[in-house]
């Protein structure tokens, strides 16, 4: 049996009641909600109740393949009994938060004084606790408390740098344990990090999102990240389809998102795709950051009457907003005005101008409430008192309202945190937290991820892919200069002898060939560092895991990779005169792939490391001058300084370019030095033949053996061993190239890992 959701809600404080009901698509009939027993002799374990959701999909297709997909379903007024809703409660209380900076010093400061800050509190410029001479401490939260129901809208409203975001930041998760203070609790009991990261969605104020993809491309990705693998991708398409209704994007769906050079949807839009990517597992808690940021008033009004329709599906939506219109205002449930860190104003918007009043300062009729107490609020802030005055007339207001309540403003309908989930899952909430497994324990209430590493790999692939092929030119550019740098050393190399000049010169064009492969791998540092913030976005709650990201954007890169190592060595090859016939090709072949390939991975490495495109383009032309320094073509390792030794087992350019030059001078009965060409690189080149041989004589009686102007003096072999290249084989050299790769892979996922967080410190 499926079954599909909506749940009673009020929209404002005078709105009417409107009944949602269940609807058994079995037998076509309604059927009453679930019961609300309270009982705790029969109640049910955490992990039975995640248990509970693979029942559902057992029903629905006698297998357990699947799941319905979850809607709402608005019946409008009826004569039937009203059924209580889910009440989900999410309470905060004395949420503190306070970051160190930097003191600035002056010549005054050297003695101690005293001020007065706009709060009116009395500050010194000597350190006091928890400070230093060199920092001082800010307080961006102080004390903060209320509380969000379900069906309902919070909005967090103040100047800029009243702690908005800072606010919503700390209810999300997103400051760094240890650094926030204060409880924060859904249905009385304390929220678990892990729980929250499942039950709830952050939208963050910038729209990031891959231009490329369309609006439906989008959230069928997030779809196939955050829903489980046992929902059939037409059920996935279902859910998109209806998201796409609720978001209003429907003659949007098959635009792309555009960026400056593409056009593409409206800002408007935009913001909905991103609070629509966010939502598609149908959160109990919507985190968002101003979310009607740079948008106009028809725009911000669609997305807040979004929000609303969201809240009143069963979601707690809990957002950040500059300055509300009055059509928005009426949209809102619950208001919190901060100033500077604390709460001047919590509570109805129907209740502002009962408070403002009683304040002293009551708002006039024509005026829009929200932008009164704005104003009135900078006003104070700029006065000798500060908002003291309206933090402590809060305080008291509160404590008044509180005690006419009888303690409580609403009944939240005895549900515990265990029956309340237990009824959302029922009713089609938690999508991406539902399990088929028989055995689950309390520690495994809530899976992870919501699919297996295999998958996400495969939709992280097909993404990248999907990009890649939409800008062709990317991929254009950078095989256009491979090209090109092949031409250039083809022709400037062409046909080369073996004489000891060609010697010399092929030295010349491995050692420019090999540094040119990793020096053409720069291109991929802005890749990751225009992907940085949708990677956090989409890791911070749980999308995909960082090794599957690492091992796709590995795999993905690879095809690209092969095309231009073979481009390059065919173009090169041949062209230059190397050695070796079709073996030695290949060999050649699979060294410059495997040069590309550390290459990339050195430069998506630092791309995960340094946040910033100019200066890591900085940082990796000058490491790879250094690998190409102590390589050994400009200085044989001999020579090498002990105490710079260790550089030359670190460059990336040594084991390539050692292959590719035993490649070539491997085979024993090729001569490269014979007679007279002794002489061609030394200053008795000049002189003419018959002198040399004269000479040939000469040294043929000191050292008792006989040269002729066909004597071999100098192999393959010889070379190397000038060279300084006896350490390793080609084939080592070339796993030790590939190693390089893999190490910088794992670099890179350690720095994802570690850098990443996303979090407040």
């Amino acid at each position: 049996m499926s079954r599909v959701v909506a749940e009673n809600y009020s929209p404002n404080r005078d709105s009417a009641t409107v009944p949602f009901y269940t609807m058994d698509f079995t037998n076509n009939h309604l059927q009453p909600p679930l019961p609300t027993s309270s009982a705790s002799a029969t109640s049910p374990t955490l992990g039975q109740l995640l248990k509970r959701v693979g029942d559902v999909r057992r029903e629905a297709t006698g297998d357990g393949s699947e799941t319905p997909v979850h809607q709402v379903l608005e019946l409008g007024s009826t004569n039937l009994e009203v059924p209580r809703s889910i009440p989900f409660v999410l309470s905060f209380n004395n949420l503190s938060y306070s970051v160190k900076i930097r003191r600035k010093f002056k010549l005054p400061s050297i003695i101690p004084r005293r001020s007065i800050n706009s709060l009116g509190a009395v500050t010194d410029t000597d350190p006091v606790g928890g400070e230093s001479l060199f920092t001082t401490t800010k307080t961006l939260l102080n004390e903060i408390s209320g509380e969000a129901r379900d069906g309902e809208i919070l909005a967090v409203l103040g100047a800029s740098g009243s702690g908005k975001s800072t606010l919503i930041d700390a209810l999300a998760n997103r400051i760094a344990k240890g650094s926030l203070k204060g409880t924060k609790t859904l249905n009385g009991e304390v929220l678990e990090s892990r729980m929250l990261k499942v039950i709830s969605a952050y939208v963050m104020q910038d729209d990031l999102l891959f231009p490329m993809l369309t609006v439906e491309e989008t959230l069928m990705f997030a779809a196939e990240f955050r829903l489980p693998r046992s929902l059939s991708k037409s059920k996935k398409r279902l859910r998109v389809q209806a998201l796409i209704e609720q978001l209003g994007l429907k003659n949007a769906a098959k635009t792309i998102i555009g960026d400056e050079g593409h056009r593409g949807v409206s800002g408007g839009e935009r913001r909905r795709v991103s609070i629509g990517i966010d939502i598609i597992h149908d959160p109990i808690i919507l985190f968002l950051d101003e979310p009607t940021s740079g948008l106009d008033s028809t725009s911000a009004f669609m997305v807040v009457k979004v929000l609303q329709r969201i809240a009143q599906s069963g979601s707690i939506v809990i957002m950040s907003v500059h300055q509300p219109s009055y059509r928005i205002l009426g949209l809102l449930d619950r208001l919190i005005f901060l100033s500077r860190g604390q709460t001047v104003y919590s509570g109805s918007p129907m209740n502002l101008p009962v408070y403002f009043s009683d304040f002293g300062h009551p708002i006039p009729d024509n005026e829009n409430r929200t932008e009164f107490a704005l104003d009135l609020i900078r006003e104070l802030e700029g006065s000798p008192g500060g908002t003291k005055s309206l933090v402590e007339f809060n305080k008291s207001w509160q404590n008044l309202k509180h005690s006419r309540n009888g303690g409580s403003e609403l009944d939240r309908g005895g549900l515990s945190l265990k029956e309340a989930i237990s009824a959302a899952i029922s009713k089609g909430k938690l999508v991406s937290g539902a399990t088929n497994n028989d055995a689950i324990t309390p520690n495994s209430m809530v899976p992870t991820f919501a699919n297996p590493v295999w998958k996400e790999m495969a939709v992280l692939s097909r993404r990248s892919f999907m990009n890649s092929r939409r800008m062709p030119e990317l991929f254009g550019i950078r095989l256009g200069a491979v090209m090109v740098t092949g031409f250039i050393l083809a022709t400037m190399f062409w046909q080369l002898d073996s004489s000891p000049k060609g010697v010399q010169e092929r030295l010349g064009f491995f050692a420019f060939a090999m540094s040119t492969t990793f020096y053409t791998c720069a291109d991929a540092l802005p890749v990751f560092l225009q992907e940085r913030y949708i990677f956090m976005r989409e890791t911070a709650y749980n999308a995909y895991r960082r090794s599957s990201y690492v091992l796709s954007h590995g795999l993905v890169a690879l095809p690209s990779l092969i095309f231009l190592s073979l481009a390059f060595s065919a173009l090169t090859f041949w062209a230059v005169g190397l050695d070796g016939g079709l073996l030695g090709f290949l060999f050649y072949f699979l060294i410059i792939f495997a040069s590309f390939w550390a290459g990339s991975s050195f430069v998506t490495f630092l791309s995960g490391v340094v946040p910033h495109v100019m200066l890591g383009y900085t940082i990796v032309v000058a490491i790879l001058a250094y690998f190409l320094l102590f390589s050994g073509f400009f200085i044989n390792r001999d020579r090498i300084p002990p105490y710079w030794i260790w550089f030359h087992y670190l460059s990336l350019v040594k084991y390539p370019y050692e292959a590719v030059l035993q490649n070539e001078f491997q085979d024993p009965a090729k001569c490269f030095v014979r007679g007279v060409q002794i002489f061609d690189q030394s200053p008795l080149g000049e002189v003419p033949t018959s002198l040399k041989l004269k000479l040939l004589e000469s040294m043929s009686k000191t050292l008792g053996m006989k040269i002729t102007s066909s004597t071999c003096l100098t192999t393959g072999a010889d070379i190397l061993q000038q060279q300084g290249i006896t350490d390793l084989s080609k084939w080592n050299c070339l796993w030790v190239t590939v190693a390089w790769g893999f190490l910088f892979r794992i670099l890179f996922y350690l720095s994802l890992l570690l850098g990443s967080k996303n979090k407040r410190r």
